[in-house]
């Protein structure tokens, strides 16, 4: 299967769909699996949208070539954070970022540009008189060192 051949008719149906979908990640298995992940840059990515990136591609390319079995699907809220603009969708909202080195921050994304993230954590310090207050310090990771950013799910 031709990675490449997928990601442009997969383009070419979100492009007509004009709904702001936008491509997570597609791969292709060695036994022909595709798997496709969209997300939305507002909102999320409906069934009716999965429906139609999945129409497209399937009906261009041919079985008798290459049988396949294609799943296209929205990028779930427990998947990690990869794309750039998931990261601009989720500003202002509680993450973790676990560093390469095994460290794990927790804190509000509070700002994404050209490959650096910047995470607002709280944290609780004694004061002069020992009494607790809050505290807010910004941290900023460089892509790099950087092994999984994942959002926090709370029903509070």
């Amino acid at each position: 299967m031709d990675k490449n051949r997928i990601l442009q008719l997969a383009q070419e149906r979100i492009d007509a769909l004009n709904k702001g979908l936008f491509i997570v990640e597609i791969s292709i298995s060695a036994s022909n699996v595709i798997n496709i992940e969209l997300d939305k840059e507002n909102g999320g990515v409906s069934i009716e949208d999965c429906i139609s990136v999945s129409r497209n591609v399937e009906h261009n390319l041919d079985r008798d070539e290459a049988d396949f079995e294609l799943n296209v699907s929205s990028a779930g809220m427990d998947r990690p954070l990869r794309h750039e603009k998931q990261f601009i969708k989720n500003t202002g909202r509680k993450i973790t970022v676990l560093k390469t080195n095994g460290e794990l921050f927790e804190g509000a994304l509070s700002k994404y540009e050209s490959g650096s993230l910047v995470l607002t954590v709280e944290r609780t310090v004694k004061n002069e008189k020992n009494k607790k207050t809050t505290v807010s310090e910004e941290l900023t990771f460089e892509k790099q060192e950087i092994k999984e950013i994942k959002r926090i799910i709370s029903f509070k």
